[in-house]
């Protein structure tokens, strides 16, 4: 009878792993593609309040996981991104890898709260932050663009910039509020047992 219900804690939990990967994935699709001079394009989204909102509901390694295949999944069916598949899935994981760490480690008893989320969120924006940018200047600029001076690695990393900030700044504001309001849902339609 207990590994019966430990299996069925794990397929819960796959399911909620395949459900929340579903929404990243359809959430990748609201954006607004803006091209730059260097460096292909960026985009306005609203994927990275998604990805931040897995880690916040479902914990860093099944929320990092979410938003990873989320994302990579997208990439890999438009031809303008799919190189960058694998590359996303480890950003974007470590978005919700990030968001799930601080949220459940250092804000144990008081995760469901909008104060805890805000700092979770940021964190994991920071952290996403500084990856995209990595990626931008070593992958972007020197192997697809075969750029070779750091300036002008710098120009496509500078170029992007606005539109990630915006998109973090977007994700510590409603990813918090999403993730208070569905912890509550989920705790009082008795389906807690989906969160971390």
């Amino acid at each position: 009878m207990m590994q019966t219900k430990k299996e069925q804690k794990l397929i819960l939990k796959i399911c909620a792993v395949a459900m929340m990967a579903a929404i990243v994935f359809v959430g990748n699709y609201l954006r607004i593609k803006i091209p730059v001079s260097l460096g292909g394009t960026t985009s306005f989204t609203l994927a990275n309040i998604l990805c931040a909102l897995a880690g916040l509901l479902l914990g860093p390694w099944w929320g990092g996981l979410a938003a990873g295949l989320g994302s990579a999944i997208y990439d890999m069916l438009d031809p303008e991104y799919i190189i960058e598949a694998p590359i996303t899935f480890l950003t974007k994981g470590m978005y919700g890898l990030v968001a799930g760490l601080v949220l459940y480690y250092l804000f144990k008893n008081s995760k469901e709260k909008y104060g805890p989320q805000v700092v979770a969120t940021a964190c994991a924006a920071v952290t996403y932050l500084v990856l995209y940018s990595v990626k931008n200047f070593f992958f972007n600029a020197m192997f697809l663009e075969g750029l070779t001076e750091p300036i002008q690695c710098w120009i496509v990393v500078t170029s992007k910039l606005p539109a990630s900030i915006f998109n973090g700044v977007v994700a510590v504001i409603f990813a918090p509020i999403l993730g208070v309001a569905l912890m509550k849902a989920l705790r009082s339609s008795h389906l807690d047992r989906m969160l971390a």
